[in-house]
């Protein structure tokens, strides 16, 4: 019987190249994200390429009550959850505190922390009954707080700190949990950080050569693929011309 993940944020970036990964690898796939059409976008072609089964939920992650209505009320064949990526994330603005924007701090407060929050809570029996495994997508701004990285840098600590704290209340279930905190990586995550200034996201990777998406999804497979007795609590990767949230060798 093929194995199940369940990724939030599956429409994009991080998300649809660990869907990519697992269904080349022949795993089923529960894909969560709030564009219909992308997401739909994603999972179509990923039947077609492998001859996987998928499952899109269009929810925002957001939304406590569309989460909990979604992930509770898994269809019985879907229930088998062994993995889940808590991928959905973002950054909003790059201000100085005092002159961030509130709207931007709430919006990152309640997907990155609290979605968290929501899917692992609601897909914690699964999780539960498989023994299986929860994957945080944290940050190297979990790790360091930035210039300009204020409320952004707080809510990838706060993964960083929920992802301790599952690791140590799950012990008696045999979940595993992992958080992988990735660096500098070129995807739209820099474009939505500034709103749409593609001038102002390229120059982020300029001079360099930044992660890719796929680079991560291959990490999370190795990571999920280990053996039963075989745990990965933490993990930070950059590209080789980044030390950490505040060195980088252009």
């Amino acid at each position: 019987m093929s194995k199940i993940i369940l990724i939030t944020g599956a429409s994009s970036g991080f998300g649809k190249a660990i869907a990519e990964k697992f269904a080349a690898g022949g795993w089923n796939l529960i894909l969560t994200a709030r564009r219909q059409d992308k997401l739909e976008a994603v999972a179509t072609d990923l039947q077609k390429q492998f001859g996987i089964k998928t499952l899109t939920l269009v929810f925002d992650i957001q939304n406590k009550t569309e989460v909990f209505d979604h992930l509770n009320n898994l269809p019985a064949e879907w229930q088998a959850v062994d993995v889940l990526v808590n991928n959905a994330g973002l950054a909003l603005g790059r201000d100085s505190f005092q002159d961030a924007n509130l709207e931007d701090w709430e919006t990152m407060i309640d997907t990155n922390v609290k979605g968290l929050l929501y899917a692992s809570k609601a897909a914690l029996p699964y999780i539960i009954k498989q023994k299986g495994h929860i994957i945080n997508i944290g940050s190297t701004a979990g790790k360091e707080v930035y210039k300009d990285g204020n409320v952004y840098c707080a809510t990838k600590h706060a993964v960083d700190a929920i992802t301790k704290a599952q690791r140590i209340d799950l012990l008696p279930h045999q979940v595993k949990v992992t958080a992988i905190h990735p660096g500098a990586v070129a995807t739209d995550f820099s474009l939505i950080r500034f709103k749409g200034d593609a001038e102002k996201a390229s120059a982020v990777y300029a001079g360099y050569e930044p992660l890719k998406a796929e680079d991560i999804a291959d990490t999370i497979w190795y990571v999920a693929n280990l053996p039963k007795h075989v745990c990965i609590n933490d993990l930070v990767i950059t590209c080789v011309a980044q030390a950490n949230s505040m060195y980088l060798q252009k």
